[in-house]
């Protein structure tokens, strides 16, 4: 197949460009950089399977040639960016979201959504299953992310529904390995920088709330059998175990060999208190689940900052 990924330069854009080369198929990546970044590509840069177009989706997609799938990931995606860019976050969401459904129908080609679980915003349900329809501030600071996913969803079964596109939703729950940003301000990257750095570790709030958090490599595992199933209502993907922040930051810690202290700030407006995905949907329909235990996914993760040491500060905001 020739499959087009938008925010192909990002974390998981990126990852999963490598997936779908790896299994044989030619990628258009387009990336307009604000949040990511050639080197996550710099690799591919001999892979004649792949071609990379600097480009805001927010803009008309222009693609020659034959399109078998669209996967849309463009968005800044931790509090740090979205914060930083929200209107271009929502137009990510709202105009990017269109012209990759418009390529997909133009083209006859299956449309993927990369949704997240924020649209659940601060959980009254506890793990949030597909069928909870959530509890997010329309106008708070993070709603520019939010309702961004929130619209993006509802147009993509708006254009499966009137114009027979086939589409797929994933709900990405928190996820981390190799190629995070040190600055991109996810609890993970923050923990493992900060402790690199003999930095004290900060947490939000008293470190109750809880998160799951996935390795990259099973997540990218789950929605390419999501991509390849018969399923257009939205499916959660993520790790169901969960972790206090606390408890993070103390296997962090022990992954780092770190002595750095722990330093509490006061929580941000709208941050959820617990995050867990029910992912029984995507185990039945998909026969998918994680295997890289938490530990160990931090291991990989510790080894590629140390690899690659970054020079940026943590930001300022949780993951």
């Amino acid at each position: 197949m020739r499959l087009v990924v938008t925010g192909a330069a990002g974390f998981l854009g990126s990852h999963l460009t490598d997936r779908l080369l790896a299994e044989g198929h030619g990628v258009v990546g387009i990336d307009s950089l604000i949040t990511g970044t050639r080197r996550n590509l710099a690799h591919l840069r001999e892979e004649s399977r792949f071609t990379f177009l600097e480009q805001d989706v927010s803009e008309p997609i222009e693609i020659e040639g034959e399109v078998d799938g669209v996967l849309h990931f463009a968005s800044p995606a931790s509090p740090v960016d979205y914060l930083r860019f929200p209107i271009q976050t929502l137009e990510a969401g709202a105009l990017g979201t269109r012209n990759a459904l418009g390529l997909a129908r133009a083209r006859g080609a299956r449309l993927l959504l990369a949704s997240t679980s924020e649209v659940y915003g601060d959980p009254l349900v506890h793990p949030q299953s597909e069928s909870y329809w959530g509890n997010v501030n329309p106008i708070g600071p993070r709603s520019v992310y939010d309702e961004a996913k929130r619209f993006a969803e509802a147009i993509t079964m708006a254009y499966h529904r009137e114009f027979g596109v086939d589409t797929r939703i994933v709900r990405i729950f928190n996820t981390y390995g190799p190629r995070m940003r040190p600055d991109d301000g996810r609890v993970v990257s923050n923990f493992i920088v900060q402790a690199l750095r003999g930095e004290p570790l900060t947490v939000y709030g008293d470190g109750s709330q809880s998160r799951s958090f996935c390795f990259v490599s099973d997540l990218v595992e789950g929605i390419w059998r999501l991509f390849n199933a018969d399923i257009h209502e939205p499916v959660n993907l993520g790790n169901p175990g969960e972790y206090t922040i606390r408890e993070l930051s103390d296997l962090v810690l022990a992954a780092t060999g770190s002595a750095s202290a722990v330093e509490e700030r006061p929580l941000p407006t709208d941050d959820p208190r617990v995050r867990c995905p029910d992912i029984s949907q995507a185990a039945a329909r998909l026969d998918w689940a994680p295997r890289i235990p938490l530990e160990d996914g931090l291991r990989r993760t510790v080894e590629y900052f140390r690899e690659n040491r970054p020079s940026a500060r943590p930001g300022a905001a949780p993951g």
